[in-house]
């Protein structure tokens, strides 16, 4: 089950599309090592029909279905040596919605920006069997649209700094405050 995305209209997937562009054009589209070669190449117009038309859960069936995932990633092991190990099965999954969210985050932030809003609220879109202590604080906290886009437009295959989206699998994402 993906993210229920409240605030996901023609406007944000607009906005979405509009962050895409940034990061393609500065070289900063993040490449996971979940993907083959293949998965590079289609990555970003694949982000790009999901941002159009559909979602994470889309997403995440386009990666099974291309084969665009390695068989394996790196580990890092205790002794500081790399091994590999089996690709999770989760791992469409994860990559897809943590990247869709990430884009539809940056893109509500920047059409809520626009249209002359400061603020969006954190909750949680997807129903979780253990959430994290750290997530359920989350919950109902306001963020300013333009220090969350700045932090996401930085934070590029790494966690954000203010920790939203707060990790794979929290199930938080954001939407426009009540009545705006």
């Amino acid at each position: 089950m993906g993210i229920h995305y409240e605030s996901l209209d023609r406007a944000v997937r607009s906005c979405m599309i509009q962050e895409l562009d940034l990061d393609l054009s500065a070289g900063r589209l993040y490449l996971s090592l979940r993907l083959n070669d293949a998965g590079k190449q289609e990555w970003p117009e694949t982000l790009r029909k999901a941002f159009l038309e559909y979602d994470d859960l889309w997403l995440a069936n386009a990666l099974r279905s291309m084969n665009l995932l390695n068989p394996s990633v790196p580990r890092h092991n205790h002794d500081g040596s790399i091994s590999m190990t089996r690709m999770p099965d989760n791992a469409a999954d994860t990559l897809a919605e943590g990247e869709f969210n990430r884009f539809y985050a940056r893109g509500l932030c920047a059409q809520v920006l626009s249209s002359g809003g400061t603020e969006v609220e954190v909750y949680r879109g997807k129903v979780v069997q253990n959430p994290r202590p750290q997530s359920q604080v989350m919950i109902g906290k306001h963020f300013q649209v333009k220090r969350l886009l700045e932090d996401l437009r930085q934070s590029i295959g790494v966690e954000p700094a203010m920790g939203l989206p707060a990790g794979p699998n929290s199930g938080l994402t954001v939407r426009r405050l009540p009545g705006t």
